[in-house]
């Protein structure tokens, strides 16, 4: 046969010691170490079937690290148990085991078809057995003392070099995948969108484990339930709607224990459900976040035994890492639905604010009338409104809550709602200053307020009252010149009662009343300074002769150029009113 050995008086052991020292000066690498170890045993035995198998000292198990002659899918799948068969006693008797024949021996295991004889030797280091070299024949009797011998010098040379390579192999295999963590862990940590990150997830697993089916399942609001929300089923995409309560199966278990399960045979587990028919063995690692079970990451695969202690180590590392960019994209994604909504409302809002403001000036036969209202954000605290009292008579409201937003928004509403229920008593001015401000004492919201200046014109007379408290002093233009009318006040719903003076005026054509809130002179500029008042009275005297729209157009432009590219702090309203040129018939009703 082939694989006849030579069988010389001497065997050259001083040149086998040579080649053993030089192989363990030469090499850590692991794979190239049991190569060299089967190149020089066959030095002084030709083999044909020779094997170097490793132990697993947890599980006490001999597998396969390399092998000649063997059929391959027996060396993958062989766990073979510290005991059992040639090799199994070699190294549980941790000396060397010899079988002339081994069809006579109960203890040999038939991996290849007719082997007569086998030689299996220990490999101890350290007082430790930590594999077995084992050599098979087709011949019986094929193997003498003295070969018995020589592998025994070779193994126990031999031995502690291939532990110095496991050793190195597993220290640069791990820092490998501590660098892969880390990489990661610093791309997931970027990755906010949640379906985007969960993707991304299952192809970065994949350069740690080569999985076949992969899912993460995450806990949903009533924390009784895990759903699937991401899966892969060899490479596709598939979407999973059903639901696994915590506790049931192996990824409830996980959940439910927040430790990782790993089973090597799925079919002898109690606790597997099966979904997957092709499924041998699975791993189930949770995803844990401040001490909570927000997830789990199930990786399966159709050979037994298929994931390790070592894959279960590496994903409850990356588990950690895995389970904060989740968390993070679910809190980003929250988020933005919050903000989608709070956007919707804030339209509505916005849209609703509007429709509280009057839709278009009053049409008066001797009086032309322009407003703006612009808010710091979608909504504001400004009002201005314009309400109809009878001979001819109208109130003109201007006013600004304290606060910015939806809450001023909300306040201003209210006082919108209080003006127009006194409205139909027709009350003076400092009268309705008044009337609110105990409307609002009634109803007081700690630290709001506002600020209202409040005018009657008669259009008949002519004549207009204004009564203020606490908005800037308005600006009455006649005879060519700006007047700064000194009308001031207590801000309403601060105190229970308060008194509010009246000033009243009888208006020519061409007269003008210009009234605003403080968000115009309070515009700052990028140097940080105000527009002003003196501005407000420049631009107000170059429109003396031109109508309401200009003073109202040329006021909130002129803002907006002096605080260009500063955010706006605070909001914005003008009302003006001219008194019409010449003799007008009043407009008719549509």
């Amino acid at each position: 046969m082939s694989s006849v050995l030579s069988k010389p008086d001497r065997l050259p052991v001083e040149s086998l010691l040579l080649d053993v020292a030089d192989v363990l000066a030469t090499s850590l690498d692991l794979d190239t170490t049991v190569r060299r170890v089967a190149e020089v045993v066959r030095k002084v035995i030709d083999y044909e079937i020779f094997a170097i198998l490793l132990l697993n000292e947890k599980t006490q198990e001999l597998r396969f690290r390399f092998q000649v002659g063997y059929p391959p899918e027996f060396a993958e799948r062989s766990r073979i148990k510290v005991g059992e068969g040639v090799t199994g006693q070699a190294a549980q008797l941790r000396q060397a085991v010899l079988i002339d024949d081994v069809t006579k021996d109960p203890r040999y295991i038939e991996a290849v078809p007719n082997v007569r004889s086998e030689l299996a030797v220990p490999l101890i280091t350290k007082n430790r057995v930590i594999g077995v070299i084992d050599i098979e024949a087709r011949e019986p009797g094929y193997f003498t003392d003295e070969h018995r011998n020589v592998l025994t010098l070779v193994a126990s040379r031999m031995a502690a070099g291939i532990e110095n390579a496991q050793l190195y192999t597993r220290t640069t295999k791990q820092a490998r995948i501590l660098l892969l963590l880390n990489e990661i862990a610093r791309e997931l940590t970027s990755i906010l969108n949640l379906d985007e990150l969960l993707g991304r997830i299952a192809e970065l697993v994949r350069r740690l484990i080569d999985y076949q089916m992969f899912s993460i399942l995450l806990l949903d609001s009533s924390g009784e339930k895990l759903q699937h929300r991401f899966s892969l089923r060899f490479n596709e995409n598939i979407h999973l709607k059903h639901e696994i309560t915590l506790g049931r199966g192996l990824v409830g278990a996980a959940a439910e224990s927040k430790q990782a399960v790993l089973v090597p045979d799925v079919s002898k587990d109690p606790r597997y459900i099966e979904a997957n028919p092709e499924t041998r063995s699975e791993l189930a690692v949770p995803l844990i976040y401040k001490g909570k079970v927000i997830g789990v990451l199930d990786l399966e695969h159709t050979r037994r035994g298929f994931f390790t202690e070592e894959h279960q180590r590496t994903m409850s590392t990356l588990a950690a890492q895995i389970a904060i960019a989740v968390e993070n994209a679910r809190l980003y994604e929250e988020i933005e639905r919050q903000e989608r909504r709070l956007e919707r409302d804030l339209a509505l809002a916005r849209e609703l604010q509007g429709r509280l403001l009057p839709q278009t000036p009053p049409k008066l036969a001797h009086l032309d009338v322009a407003a703006k209202f612009v808010p710091a954000r979608a909504i504001g605290g400004d009002l201005y409104d314009f309400i109809p009292y009878s001979m001819s008579r109208l109130g003109i409201v201007i006013g600004d809550v304290s606060g910015k937003g939806a809450p001023a928004a909300i306040y201003a509403a209210l006082v919108s709602g209080i003006i127009r229920s006194h409205a139909p008593i027709e009350p003076g001015s400092a009268e309705m200053l008044s009337a609110v401000n105990l409307s609002l004492a009634e109803r007081r919201i700690e630290a709001q307020f506002v600020s209202i200046i409040y005018a009657v014109w008669d259009d008949e007379h002519r004549t207009l009252t204004v009564a203020n408290s606490g908005l800037p002093r308005p600006i009455y233009v006649h005879g060519g010149k700006n007047e700064v009318i000194e009308a001031t006040g207590l801000p309403l719903g601060l105190f229970d009662e308060a008194d509010y003076d009246e000033f009243k005026f009888r208006m020519k054509p061409g007269d003008m009343f210009v009234f605003f809130s403080d968000g115009i002179l309070d515009a700052r500029n990028r140097k940080g300074e105000l527009f002003g008042r003196g501005r407000v009275e420049k631009i107000i005297a170059e429109c003396t002769d031109k109508s309401a729209n200009c003073v109202v157009d040329s006021l909130f432009k002129a803002a907006a150029e002096h605080s260009a590219g500063v955010e706006t702090f605070d909001d914005q309203t003008v009302v003006a009113i001219r008194v019409r040129s010449g003799t007008h018939a009043s407009p008719k009703k549509k």
